[in-house]
């Protein structure tokens, strides 16, 4: 078995350990996944920064969930239920898409704990008239 820094650029890693078909029907909390996989190794430690969620301004609208690169916005029974802090690597891609005012998923620094991240939370900021 290669560490990660071993393989050869455009090596294909195959992320499960059974049938690939099947088990994407699965949550991805549910499915086997190789060691080599992103899914089986933390890429946390890459981050300084983390997406905080913030469930009264979400709107449920999933761009976050579609445009994170390591699947790491949690979503449960039709809902974003907040970041997989042991895949997420602190890229703030779910900032950038997020359409809320304020944003519903904002960027803090890792070490600051969730909740006094959500106590800092900026108010919703005011539509700007156009000057004619």
């Amino acid at each position: 078995m290669k560490d990660w820094t071993e393989l050869e650029i455009g090596s294909v890693l195959f992320p499960f350990e059974k049938d690939g078909v099947e088990t994407l029907r699965q949550h991805n909390n549910e499915r086997s996944y190789t060691k080599e996989s992103s899914y089986g190794t933390s890429v946390a430690h890459w981050r300084i920064d983390k997406p905080v969620h913030n469930s009264e301004i979400c709107i449920n609208c999933f761009n976050c969930w579609m445009y994170c690169p390591d699947a790491a916005i949690l979503v449960r029974d039709e809902k974003l239920k907040g970041v997989d802090y042991m895949h997420c690597k602190g890229c703030g891609v779910c900032v950038d898409v997020c359409p809320t005012n304020p944003k519903s998923l904002l960027m803090f620094n890792n070490h600051e704990a969730n909740e006094v991240a959500l106590s800092k939370w900026p108010a919703k900021e005011e539509k700007k008239k156009r000057e004619e």
